[in-house]
Parts: structure tokens; C-alpha cells; sequence
């Protein structure tokens, strides 16, 4: 059974950081895409970030230079995603999601097959 888990959401002051993780098990996914999306209440979901198999890394523009994507190799048969989020700002305020897809249309949630429930990342002014 597929699973992704995501940790590591909090409140935090503007300016700060937090440090997302995602666990994801059940298959293999060395060769899949795996991304970050965040929906905010009342507004659709959104594209925050996403790295290719090969390590290629894509980011939303509104979060260049202040977020960083990076996977693990398995361990265990657990893969592992992080996104290192700095000088977090109110608008950064979210639900996060983990996905995984084969993939290389990194932006599209719709081309992603798995996905997380979510951790929620409140940034307080």
C-alpha cells in the first residue's frame, strides 16, 4: 500500500523557518517526480516545488530563494522528501501536500498519481 506522510508543519513567526518532511513507502519511486503543493483556505491548490528523479529541482516563483527541495535515496524502502522553507511569510500560510508521479510536467497536481493528507504551516505576522 502506497503511502505518503507528511511532518514537520507548525506555526511559526514571519521571518522563520520550518522544515518539511514526507515519507513515502509502499512501492518503488527512485524513478518518480516528487513535489510540494499547499492550498490555502478559501483558494485552489498550488505548486510550491517539485525534484526529478535526476535531481533536477523546480519552484514556484513566489517561493524562489527562500524554499529548497531535496529527496533521500531509500532507506528501508521509505523515500524520503524535504522542503526547507525560510523567511516564511503570512502568505506562506497553508495546508502542504507530498506527491509522487511520473511526471516531468512538475507544476500539474493532475499528473501526479500519489499524494499525502497534508501538515499545516501557519505563519503569524
Amino acid at each position: 500500500q502506497v503511502q505518503l506522510v507528511e511532518s514537520g508543519g507548525g506555526l511559526v513567526q514571519a521571518g522563520g523557518s520550518l522544515r518539511l518532511s514526507c515519507a513515502a513507502s509502499g512501492r518503488t519511486f527512485s524513478g518518480y517526480t516528487m513535489g510540494w503543493f499547499r492550498q490555502a483556505p478559501g483558494k485552489e491548490r498550488e505548486f510550491v516545488s517539485g525534484i526529478w528523479s535526476g535531481g533536477v529541482t523546480v519552484y514556484a516563483d513566489s517561493v524562489k530563494g527562500r524554499f529548497t527541495i531535496s529527496r533521500e535515496n531509500a532507506k528501508n524502502t521509505v523515500y524520503l522528501v524535504y522542503l526547507q522553507m525560510n523567511s516564511l511569510k503570512p502568505e506562506d500560510t497553508a495546508v502542504y501536500y507530498c506527491a509522487a508521479g511520473r511526471t516531468i510536467a512538475t507544476a500539474s497536481a493532475e499528473t501526479y498519481d500519489y499524494w499525502g493528507q497534508g501538515t499545516q504551516v501557519t505563519v503569524s505576522s
